[in-house]
């Protein structure tokens, strides 16, 4: 028929730039801070990549406290250990791990919407 090559486009994938960053030999240690709507206006913020010796359950009661939210540690097979929190807490979390020396600025990525 014709000699043009048709591209059809894809389904979006909101990790698909955390995921191509990753699979690459990188020296740098990201901290993904990602955003996942649960149903209706409800929404859950997640957090991974930090460091293994940090204590993950005092981290995660500095941001209930801090941020007046519930949350909860989930040990996950591929990622390790992610901390789960309710609400968009995106801002508020970059913020206090720069703030508390945990992470400098231009090593956290923040996914969604």
């Amino acid at each position: 028929m014709s000699d043009h090559d048709i591209q059809i486009p894809g389904a979006f994938d909101p990790f698909a730039d955390a995921n191509a960053e990753d699979s690459g030999a990188g020296s740098k240690d990201y901290v993904h801070v990602r955003v996942q709507q649960r149903n209706g206006r409800k929404s859950l913020t997640t957090v991974q990549g930090l460091k293994k010796e940090f204590n993950y359950n005092k981290i995660l009661k500095d941001f209930k406290k801090e941020f007046c939210c519930n949350g909860t540690v989930v040990q996950d097979p591929e990622l390790g250990q992610v901390i789960q929190l309710q609400g968009d807490q995106r801002k508020n979390v970059s913020q206090f791990l720069v703030q508390a020396g945990v992470v400098k600025k231009d090593l956290i990525k923040i996914h969604g919407f």
